[in-house]
């Protein structure tokens, strides 16, 4: 990939909204797909009431926006600012009470796990029904959207083609299973952190333009305990807590 082609990629703006400023990608196509999209407001003139405590608003009771929501509070119910990345906001943004404890959450995402994945792990990859693995660097592209491989070879997986996931474990008791399966990266995924299930590695199902069909790879950490087989496992265990992207409201991350 062209230098070129990487900076358009990467490129930023700054824009202002009625909720704040927000550094938004460039160029629309080349946003995150963990990305979300301000709501609409409620209009003034429907909210009477706070929406969650019902408090009548007047002269002393003011209304707010949650700027994750939309929907109306009153100051009691929408005092927080948090962060909300994934808005692109620069500043923390008034939130209510129920988003805000979701914006918590995946700012840990943000601060922490994806500095893992813009990082990168060196895994054992096997593409297909190949018996053969090669030694390649896996990580998140700077604006979220692909998975690159090097190695001998460069490869680019979009994340959004990626239409099943399956996670290999080991360190289950006997008798239960040691692989995870589930249905894309942008879903909530399990995480194997304060047990004794170890992530070891990831297969993977994805969609290339232009072909039919589903493509495979299989990633798996190296088998012996040094810093690079560490890296793998902090990596997987990264993706593992990917937020949900889909609009609204979210759920808890798992």
């Amino acid at each position: 990939m062209s230098s070129e082609v990487s900076a358009r990629r990467d490129a930023k703006k700054l824009v202002r909204s009625p909720s704040g400023l927000r550094m938004v990608p460039e160029h629309r196509a080349f946003g995150s797909p963990f990305g979300l999209e301000e709501p609409q407001w409620v209009p003034d003139k429907e909210c009477r009431r706070c929406m969650q405590c019902d408090a009548k608003f007047d002269f002393l009771t003011r209304k707010h926006h949650c700027r994750r929501c939309g929907k109306c509070f009153c100051t009691k119910c929408c005092s927080q600012k948090v962060p909300l990345r994934r808005m692109c906001f620069v500043d923390p943004v008034r939130q209510c009470a129920e988003c805000a404890l979701v914006s918590h959450k995946e700012a840990e995402f943000y601060d922490k796990q994806l500095k893992v994945l813009l990082s990168g792990a060196t895994f054992l990859v096997t593409f297909g029904n190949s018996e053969k693995s090669e030694t390649m660097i896996c990580r998140l592209s700077n604006n979220q959207r692909y998975l690159f491989l090097d190695g001998d070879s460069h490869y680019e997986i979009e994340i959004a083609h990626i239409s099943t996931v399956q996670i290999l474990t080991e360190g289950f008791p006997p008798g239960e299973k040691d692989t995870h399966a589930y249905t894309s990266l942008l879903g909530n995924q399990p995480v194997f952190e304060g047990g004794n299930a170890r992530a070891t590695g990831m297969f993977l199902q994805y969609m290339v333009p232009g072909t039919e069909g589903v493509t495979q790879l299989k990633l798996t950490a190296a088998e012996d305990a040094n810093v690079g087989r560490r890296q793998a496992v902090a990596w997987l265990v990264a993706m593992h807590k990917v937020p949900e992207a889909r609009p609204g409201r979210l759920g808890p991350l798992s």
